[in-house]
């Protein structure tokens, strides 16, 4: 039998307010003009613009419905607010929840920093696909497979899967054989190897381009289609032994290979994505002082726009009590609420950074004045947050997406944090300069017998750094350095 029982907890959430102020925290500086631009779409009590000296109330209106007030005399009634802001295409959206219950549309899982994306790799093979006079319906193929590609010029999707896109997506129905003989055109486009669905058959594609007919390219050739698993694992004695070739030979194939192009989407003008890191801060040294400053772009100038404050007050003078009227007052008061605490709000956010950032330029002093990576001190996201008396997470989605300009170049704020590793004096290192001290190490050995893990391990230790094997193994994957057996060079 069952009971119906009831239980009193406490939970703690965020509201709709912190909501918003997180996602506009984390955003960088290179999208705040976008998230801005859309605030300002929505909402017309919001405008562009230094604040008004001169206030309709000493007090700001607030929950109590304490409206805007001055010595409005060019507004006798609600009508002639009406004439500045015509509120009526405004009520026909239905939108009375105001800020309180909207949803920016700003994904958490973005990407850290801040990317600018042009289609010009698609534009370049759908003009080139344009050359080949196809039929309409190999050009529709032609256009689903190029839609496919990927930014690193690949198409990874199954041609049973663009089959069945064509099918549902634009009711044509073509066969496996249809598709693969436009992609075998596709091909032939530039970029060369783009459209490749694999590594192999990228190089591949790349040396056929060459048509060339020497020992070193057909010795190439035969090793990426015949024995490409050997070669990705650098089994060089087993590849020389099968192409019954020298080492001399060998060599001039395997270094034809490597300067063959692993990701055909993202080369010269055809590159699909152009990256670029804006600064959030600058921070320059003059007089003996670190100055930090924000970015402009941080700090917009926004204001309540007057003629819905008028608007507002005229409603209070007006005797008019029609339902149009109250709806009207319902809408200016929420979009008034929503113009404030989004000026608030960004107004807030240029204080955390701001917090944030001085804290970081204190706790490494030592590195912004001479840019010495050697100076930068183990620091983690809690010292940081125990400064400035803020929530961990508040220091992480700021350092996530920010970045600060310096005398000697950007870094993003998560360069800044780093891990202690003990020293045999006894001092803590920061794993930053562990790592400075490996790529060294690395990019020191013998090239035809790399070191293991285990050896740079006692080299570390040698100098001084209490490490051990797994976190020489992170480091180095970290660094995207491979193993040893797949740095071995001939």
């Amino acid at each position: 039998m069952q009971k119906l029982t009831f239980s009193q907890s406490l939970q703690q959430r965020l509201s709709p307010q912190q909501i918003q102020f997180i996602k506009l925290l984390q955003i960088p500086t290179a999208e705040l003009d976008q998230r801005i631009e859309e605030e300002l779409e929505i909402n017309p009590a919001l405008e562009e613009g230094r604040e008004m000296q001169e206030k309709t109330r000493e007090e700001e209106y607030n929950d109590n419905a304490e409206e805007y007030a001055d010595d409005f005399s060019d507004y006798d009634s609600l009508d002639a607010a009406h004439e500045r802001v015509d509120v009526k295409d405004y009520l026909n959206q239905d939108d009375y929840s105001g800020y309180k219950m909207y949803s920016d549309g700003w994904n958490d899982e973005r990407e850290a920093m801040p990317v600018v994306s042009t289609n010009t790799l698609v534009e370049a093979l759908n003009q080139q696909l344009g050359f080949q006079q196809l039929s309409e319906k190999d050009e529709s193929i032609g256009k689903q497979l190029i839609g496919s590609i990927d930014d690193d010029g690949y198409i990874r999707r199954p041609i049973r899967s663009i089959c069945n896109d064509l099918a549902f997506g634009q009711n044509l129905y073509v066969s496996e054989e249809e598709v693969e003989h436009v992609l075998h055109i596709i091909h032939r486009f530039e970029p060369a190897g783009i459209g490749a669905r694999d590594l192999r058959e990228c190089l591949l594609l790349q040396l056929e381009r060459l048509n060339c007919h020497t020992t070193e390219c057909q010795n190439a050739i035969k090793i990426i289609d015949s024995y490409f698993e050997e070669f990705t694992k650098k089994h060089f004695d087993t590849i020389r032994k099968k192409l019954n070739a020298d080492q001399e030979e060998l060599k001039e194939a395997i270094t034809l290979i490597t300067r063959l192009n692993p990701k055909p989407g993202g080369i010269g003008t055809n590159d699909s994505t152009a990256t670029y890191l804006m600064p959030d801060f600058i921070v320059t040294a003059e007089n003996d002082k670190l100055d930090i400053v924000l970015n402009s772009k941080n700090a917009p100038e926004l204001r309540i726009s007057r003629s819905f404050s008028d608007m507002l007050d005229s409603y209070d003078k007006s005797d008019k009590k029609s339902r149009e009227a109250k709806e009207t007052v319902t809408f200016v008061k929420q979009k008034l609420n929503a113009a404030k605490w989004f000026i608030d709000a960004i107004k807030q956010r240029q204080q955390t950074l701001l917090r944030t950032m001085q804290a970081i330029v204190k706790y490494q002093e030592e590195f912004f004045w001479d840019g010495d990576e050697s100076k930068l001190k183990p620091m983690i996201l809690k010292d940081i947050a125990e400064k400035i008396d803020m929530d961990i997470s508040t220091v992480s989605r700021v350092a996530n997406s920010k970045a600060v300009q310096t005398d000697f170049g950007i870094y993003p704020l998560k360069y800044f944090f780093s891990e202690g590793i003990s020293t045999d004096s006894g001092e803590d290192a920061s794993s930053r300069e562990v790592k400075n001290i490996l790529k060294e190490l690395i990019d020191s050995e013998p090239k035809h017998a790399p070191l293991s893990d285990d050896k740079l391990e006692k080299q570390l230790k040698k100098r001084g750094y209490k490490i051990a094997r797994r976190t020489v193994a992170k480091y180095r994957e970290q660094l995207n350095i491979p193993v040893a057996r797949l740095r071995k060079q001939l």
